[in-house]
């Protein structure tokens, strides 16, 4: 599971321990701005896997099993569009974009305001990950397109377990 550094990080704690709950192995990867917005620590204990933010030196051990899947839960529209286009700057996006090379399953739900949901950038970033068969949990907030804010509303925390039950 990929967090990134939005308001409700926080929430992944919960998808966490259901996800835990129908017996799937969570490990978690934050954005460095995600980092800012969890602990770490209770993350590990949650899962039983160190939390990674960065790459790690090509001669150390991997200290995470490889994934069967990927979520990303929530994504920020800067992790959304670095994805699309390839850019790997971070660890969190790298081990996304070499999931999607992979033909990896790769579920993303974005999380952001209206006015970053209407960017030019943010719809053909989404109109890519569709080609790539990456499948996207979009809510009234952060469907594309013209559009003053909206209500906060809630995360689809449902909608991506839904997603995800659905793979496997």
């Amino acid at each position: 599971m990929i967090i990134c550094g939005v308001s409700n990080a926080y929430e992944s704690y919960d998808f966490i321990r259901s996800a835990r709950s129908f017996g799937w192995d969570v490990c978690v990867i934050t954005t460095p701005m995600g980092e800012r917005f969890v602990n770490s620590t209770e993350l590990r204990d949650l899962t039983g896997h160190p939390v990674r933010s960065d790459y790690k030196h090509p001669n150390d051990p991997d200290v995470l099993p490889t994934p069967d899947a990927l979520i990303v839960a929530p994504a920020s529209f800067n992790s959304v569009n670095k994805i699309a286009n390839g850019i790997t700057d971070t660890l969190a996006v790298g081990v996304v974009c070499e999931a999607i090379g992979q033909g990896k399953p790769v579920i993303i739900a974005p999380w952001m305001n209206r006015a970053l949901a209407s960017h030019g950038a943010y719809r053909r970033s989404l109109e890519y990950l569709a080609e790539e068969r990456v499948q996207v949990v979009l809510t009234q907030r952060t469907q594309p397109g013209k559009g003053g804010e909206l209500e906060p509303g809630n995360f689809p925390w449902t909608k991506v377990e839904a997603a995800l039950l659905e793979l496997f």
